[in-house]
Formats: C-alpha cells, sequence, structure tokens
C-alpha cells in the first residue's frame, strides 16, 4: 500500500522558505571505445560516427555491467542466534554484456570489419581496454578478456546482408575502472613537496639520527589503491606503517653500514600481482624486510602513513606513486 507522508501546507499564499529550482547541466554523450592487444590494438570506438569511414560499430541500449562489481559476502551462522555474523566481503569479476550493431557500406566492409572486431577481441593475443569517457575528459579504463557473444547468428532479426548484431561478453577479472591519472607525491629530507595541493610537512634527519614523522596520503578513489614506493639512499634503516597499523621496513644491519647504498633507489611495488621490492639494479631486497612484512594499501580519502628513518651520510628521498580506482565510469 501507499505509504502516507503529510503534505506541504502554504503559509499566507507561499511555502515555507523559497525552494530552489535546480538548472540541469547540458551533458554530452558517453563515449565508448575498445582497444585489443592488452590495450596497444587499434582503439574501435562504439559510440556514434567518429569520421566518414566504414564500417560503423554503435553500442545499443541494454549493456549491462558497468556500475557495481558484483561482491561475495562471506557469513557464519550460529545454531543458537537468529540471523548471521559477517566475516568479510570482496569484490568479485565483472561480467559485462555489451549490445553492437555492425554495418558496413557493402558486403566486403562488413566482412573485414568483423575479422578485424574478433581480432582484437581474441583473449589469446591478451586483454582488451574498455574506455569510458563523460563529458568532463576524464576517461575511466576497464581491463577485461572476450568469452563470447561474437559466434554470430544469420537469423533474419539478427543480421543481414551489410550489417550484424552482437551481444559482446567480456569478464573483468579485475572488477575495478582505472583512471588515467596517476596520483604522486615526493619528500626530500629537509625540504616539504606538494601533494594534491596540500603542502606537508618536511622529513627532517640529520646524519646517523632517528626521526619520526606523519605523512599524509590522499587516495581520490572509491576503493583501496596499492602505491609504488620509490626510496633513494643512503638510509640506515627505515620503516613505513599505513593506516590499517600493518607496516614494512628494513632493519638496521649489523655493524652500521647502510642497509640502502647512497644514490641506489629501491622500488617497492605494493599492487598485487607484483610484490616486489627490488633495487634500480634488480637485486631483489625482500629478504631483507623485517619479520611479517604487509605491502599495506591506501584507502579511499586522505589518511596517514608513520615513516620512520635513519638517514646514512646523505639525502635520502622517498616518493609514492598510485593509480585511483573506481567502482563505475
Amino acid at each position: 500500500m501507499p505509504i502516507p507522508a503529510k503534505p506541504v501546507v502554504p503559509q499566507s499564499g507561499g511555502y515555507l522558505g523559497q525552494p530552489q529550482v535546480p538548472v540541469p547541466e547540458p551533458w554530452q554523450h558517453t563515449y565508448a571505445s575498445i582497444t585489443g592487444a592488452n590495450g596497444e590494438g587499434e582503439e574501435i570506438p562504439l559510440t556514434g560516427f567518429q569520421s566518414a569511414s566504414w564500417p560503423a560499430i554503435v553500442l545499443q541500449p541494454g549493456a549491462t555491467g558497468l556500475d557495481m562489481p558484483p561482491f561475495e559476502v562471506h557469513m557464519d551462522d550460529s545454531p543458537n542466534l537468529d540471523g548471521s555474523t559477517f566475516r568479510s566481503a570482496r569484490a568479485a569479476a565483472r561480467q559485462i554484456l555489451l549490445p553492437v550493431f555492425v554495418y558496413g557500406i557493402d558486403r566486403r566492409t562488413l566482412r573485414e570489419f568483423k575479422r578485424k572486431l574478433a581480432t582484437a577481441l581474441n583473449p589469446k593475443r591478451g586483454y582488451c581496454v574498455l574506455t569510458f569517457m563523460e563529458q568532463d575528459g576524464i576517461a575511466r579504463r576497464l581491463q577485461c578478456y572476450y568469452a563470447g557473444g561474437m559466434e554470430g547468428a544469420e537469423t533474419i532479426d539478427a543480421s543481414g546482408f551489410k550489417w550484424i548484431t552482437y551481444g559482446i561478453q567480456l569478464t573483468a577479472t579485475d572488477p575495478w575502472f582505472y583512471s588515467d591519472t596517476e596520483v604522486a607525491a615526493s619528500w626530500s629530507f629537509g625540504t616539504a613537496q606538494p601533494f594534491l595541493g596540500n603542502p606537508f610537512f618536511p622529513i627532517r634527519l640529520g646524519k646517523g639520527t632517528l626521526a619520526t614523522s606523519t605523512i599524509e596520503v590522499t587516495n581520490p578513489g572509491d576503493i583501496e589503491a596499492w602505491p609504488v614506493w620509490t626510496i633513494t639512499g643512503p638510509l640506515k634503516s627505515f620503516n613505513f606503517t599505513g593506516p590499517d597499523g600493518t607496516s614494512w621496513g628494513i632493519p638496521a644491519a649489523a655493524g652500521g653500514a647502510d642497509v640502502l647504498l647512497n644514490g641506489r633507489t629501491l622500488t617497492v611495488d605494493c599492487r598485487p600481482g607484483f610484490k616486489t621490492v627490488l633495487d634500480d639494479q634488480g637485486t631483489n631486497y625482500f629478504p631483507l624486510l623485517a619479520a611479517n612484512p604487509s605491502l599495506f594499501s591506501v584507502p579511499p580519502g586522505t589518511s596517514t602513513v608513520q615513516t620512520a628513518l635513519v638517514a646514512g651520510s646523505g639525502t635520502p628521498t622517498v616518493s609514492m606513486q598510485l593509480f585511483p580506482r573506481y567502482s563505475t565510469y
């Protein structure tokens, strides 16, 4: 049944207060494209006629899987209590359906384009990149693998002599959209560097003197992002503690020698599937990390990272890069 609502009663011929009438902002249609061969192939637009060349492929109404990714929610049941207890949740692979209409000026151009599209989507040649761009010019990209839908059907309502329709099915193993804008910050000992336009306190270290500092980092995305840290020596020891309380670092060496030599650059890649600690000469520093290291992520919004570093006889620097992740385009 309808939910009853209290009517708004005008006072003295008018409403309480002056309602603000929103003015809609003019907005162009969304641009979409697909690029094969691990994103290195030719970009194929899916929305509208981008040029006078033929054939044309147009994304039809009915696309699915482009907003929130699916989640797996894990719960425990108790035999003595009502309901369940939430334990954890994880985003699952994203399933996408793209209904497209392909039209050729003649039979030959249609056949050539079908072969071109099939080559771009072939998962044996790598993933394809699905790109969406709104009027603001900010691109969101999703890496997908072709799963089906281009088998083709010669029925009267699915194809003709110069046209054909497909329901292209894609699977995004990483269900999050990425932007082209890399968020970066850098700090040199004794000189403050801005991060997304916000000032930072400098990390000041004397020779062989322990210093602790709290630095703020900002992740503009919708979900946690995995940073890549770059550290330039000399350092006798260092440790980074993330917003979740976990940490990683290299303790001081016996005898007081530098664990990271002057001029040597160490790259700590926290991204899943990488998780590497390598210097600029390819030396693996992972065995030197303290026990139970956690290459932590950066949550959305503004958070803090605790640093504890002991400099050697030089001027060390620290920088961080991350690509924000988004739940939708």
